[in-house]
């Protein structure tokens, strides 16, 4: 193995390293959350079903452990799986969140390596992953008819896991198709399939990844659309230039810190993706405050469900705004022009025609493969900062991440120049920078962040409300009365959008000669 390999790896690795050792004590939710990721690392799905993925393990482990609980009730069943005090040992809740988890994953990741990992898990643990009892005066049974529920609830809540609305395992069946093609620029406003390196001497065309997500089955949301924002610029306007010139800015002024921002939060640390991201995140939050096994059944499955319904919310905006990504709407500005900006790997800034601009990316990745506007990461951040902040009832984090000299993927062996430390004081402060770490990435344009981290907090508020009518049915006035608060928040976000749309148009008018 090269050095540079060695230092890139280090790079994609160090977080769950930092969490091998300061996680000694975690507890078994930690454990299969662990699990979770690492199948999601291999397997490799989408944003979108990632989030659902997280979702269902967690409300499954939920909802078996809500039958040891003296006041919780599960998603699916209510109390329908009510034990007796007598039986809320530990030992049965172990047992009975890790024959949930179990059950959910093996209906998530049939692939072969993935069902191996999960059954050495379960015989590691001392429990008989062939055991399908369903008897719910038994752990096992509790777990296994809790997760039965839940699986049976979400294959048919329109995500088309098991590829029967259209083959293919979550494929489209909506019939979208993009109006761009990867040669053709037809509509500035909209999408733009690329066509992508694949890292052999090919090329591999981009498809829009989950177009239909806008009809998955929410957690908390009203509607797919609750939350949905204003429209982003359009070509001929004002601001659809500036947006570009400054993603153009961003890109001739990088600073290694900027660069590492990018890297580290554009795919989670070890590729468990952004969804995954946030889950890994709270495994922190979970030894800091010392967890124990009950704390992390809420925990997880707050932290998870909200970040399903941002994946949601987010895909619905993605698919009715269809809109162009920087990389695009540059090309198409300013091709002919040339333009200062970031090079290329190695190359640092130069003055080059502005319609061969490539973000600060890998060749095989460039820019996502699906439109623009919202941005996932943002919503997804935002929702977890929400969530985690309301859930531990600080908005203080404390969490810390060191990167060799050289550990970028991107240009390795060349930045950072010297080790260099990422640090968050607050939840909020590791959201927005995740937010705009796309912008420095070159991979969104500064309304699709902002408007996302306000649909992010809205989203993760009323997830985390949502979650307090199952913890405890007895606070539903309470819960109520969040609800409430959060309505007026969309109200208000609302009249927000509109106003500001109005403003522009004036501004806009002032300008004109």
């Amino acid at each position: 193995m090269t050095k540079k390999l060695f230092l890139a790896l280090a790079c994609l690795s160090i977080l769950a390293g930092a969490f091998s050792s300061r996680l000694a004590a975690q507890s078994l939710v930690n454990d299969w959350n662990e699990t979770t990721l690492q199948a999601i690392r291999t397997t490799k799905p989408g944003p979108p079903m990632v989030s659902r993925m997280l979702a269902v393990v967690h409300t499954a482990v939920y909802d078996a452990w809500a039958a040891y609980d003296p006041v919780a009730v599960g998603t699916q069943l209510g109390g329908s799986l009510r034990r007796p005090a007598s039986e809320a040992t530990l030992a049965n809740k172990q047992k009975a969140v890790s024959y949930a988890a179990y059950r959910a994953l093996v209906d998530l990741f049939p692939q072969p390596a993935s069902l191996a990992l999960f059954n050495a898990k379960m015989t590691a643990l001392g429990y008989d992953p062939t055991d399908t009892s369903l008897d719910p005066a038994t752990p096992a049974g509790v777990g296994n008819r809790a997760a039965a529920a839940v699986i049976a609830y979400r294959h048919t809540d329109g995500s088309n896991q098991l590829g029967d609305l259209n083959p293919g395992a979550y494929s489209d069946y909506t019939g979208y198709t993009p109006v761009n093609t990867p040669d053709t620029l037809i509509d500035a406003n909209h999408w733009q399939p690329l066509r992508i390196s694949d890292g052999k001497g090919g090329f591999v065309v981009q498809k829009f990844v989950a177009p239909h997500w806008f009809k998955v089955k929410p957690f908390a949301l009203k509607s797919a659309a609750q939350f949905r924002p204003g429209a982003p610029a359009q070509v001929g306007s004002d601001e659809y230039v500036e947006q570009a010139e400054e993603v153009l800015a961003y890109s001739a002024n990088l600073t290694d810190q900027q660069k590492i921002i990018a890297e580290y939060w554009a795919d989670g640390p070890a590729s468990e993706l952004p969804p995954g991201h946030w889950s890994l995140l709270s495994q922190f939050v979970s030894h800091r405050d010392h967890y124990s096994l009950d704390s992390d059944v809420k925990l997880f499955f707050a932290v998870t469900n909200a970040i399903f319904d941002a994946g949601i919310a987010a895909w619905e905006a993605k698919r009715f705004y269809d809109y162009i990504r920087p990389v695009c709407a540059i090309n198409g500005l300013f091709t002919g022009t040339m333009v200062n900006a970031w090079a290329g790997p190695g190359l640092g800034t130069r003055s080059i025609d502005g319609g061969t601009w490539r973000p600060y990316q890998p060749v095989t990745f460039v820019t996502p493969p699906f439109p623009e506007y919202v941005s996932g990461h943002s919503l997804f951040s935002a929702a977890g900062a929400e969530v985690l902040r309301q859930f531990t009832g600080s908005d203080v984090f404390g969490f810390s991440v060191t990167f060799p000299a050289g550990s970028s993927r991107v240009e390795p062996g060349l930045v950072p120049a010297q080790p260099l430390t990422l640090s968050w004081a607050t939840f909020s402060d590791a959201a927005d920078e995740a937010g705009i770490s796309r912008r420095y990435g070159g991979i969104h344009f500064k309304q699709g962040d902002l408007a996302s981290r306000q649909m992010g907090r809205l989203v993760g508020a009323q997830a985390y409300a949502k979650a307090l009518t199952y913890f405890n049915p007895r606070r539903l006035p309470k819960t109520h009365r969040i609800h409430e608060e959060i309505e007026e928040l969309d109200r208000l976000n609302q009249r927000t959008s509109r106003e500001t749309q109005q403003l522009d148009h004036q501004l806009s008018a002032l300008d004109s000669p």
